[in-house]
């Protein structure tokens, strides 16, 4: 009886963790992630101060050991998606990184190759379309995508970058209340919010959080802590 396929995916909270060079601290788990596999197709639809010819290179930089191409020098984005070994999906906006994936109808195709166990690999606004939708981002809605809906690999909210810092004298609202707002008005759908050096891995079934900071799920009322290396695959089932 053949084995079942199942996804297997990397979504980090950020490209850096503190000071360090862009995807330092993530570098071990992207290539641990790939395991023997070089050639990675980048999407870099998520920048939009950078340009994408500057943001494949500055991800090639940083994953020299890696052959990787630019999915916006492809003739055939579609194809280029179906033929994929891997993907890497980097951060920057997440609405124009949805809305691209829309325009160019790319949303199936990698949804599709997800759930046939291509590895992919998202940080930040890439990490964020791996949710049933992207209502959870921190990203200001610079441009509307024809829906929030997004991949929806694992069945649940999204929030990378998370943090609980409020500055003193600061008036607005918290992070907290933000997606609390989401879930009194979603109840049945959890956000798991990651801290930024931490990310979380989906595979073999199995979704656990990476790195050595803890998250927290936001559900309904309630925020629980999530362990590194906890199973959380009960969040998405």
């Amino acid at each position: 009886m053949p084995t079942e396929t199942k996804p297997h995916v990397l979504m980090l909270s950020s490209s850096r963790m503190g000071d360090e060079e862009y995807l330092a601290h993530a570098r071990e788990m992207i290539l641990h992630h790939l395991s023997e596999e070089l050639d990675v197709l980048f999407i870099p639809f998520a920048g939009v101060t950078l340009g994408w010819d500057d943001y494949l290179e500055k991800v090639r930089e940083a994953l020299p050991q890696l052959n990787i191409t630019g999915i916006h020098s492809c003739d055939d984005p579609q194809d280029a998606i179906a033929s994929a070994k891997a993907v890497l999906v980097g951060g920057g906006n997440t609405f124009n990184l949805l809305n691209e994936l829309y325009k160019q109808s790319l949303i199936e195709p990698l949804q599709r190759q997800v759930s046939q166990g291509m590895p992919y690999i998202g940080w930040s606004a890439g990490s964020n379309i791996c949710g049933n939708s992207i209502r959870t981002t921190n990203d200001m809605p610079i441009i509307e995508p024809p829906s929030f809906a997004a991949l929806n690999v694992v069945h649940c909210q999204l929030n990378p970058h998370y943090t609980d810092y409020q500055r003193p004298g600061h008036n607005g609202e918290t992070r907290d209340d933000r997606l609390f707002e989401f879930t009194r008005l979603n109840p049945e759908t959890p956000v798991l919010a990651i801290r930024e050096g931490t990310a979380l891995q989906y595979t073999e079934g199995r979704l656990t959080l990476l790195g050595e900071l803890e998250g927290f799920c936001f559900s309904g009322d309630d925020k629980t802590p999530i362990a590194p290396g906890q199973d959380l695959t009960n969040y998405i089932s």
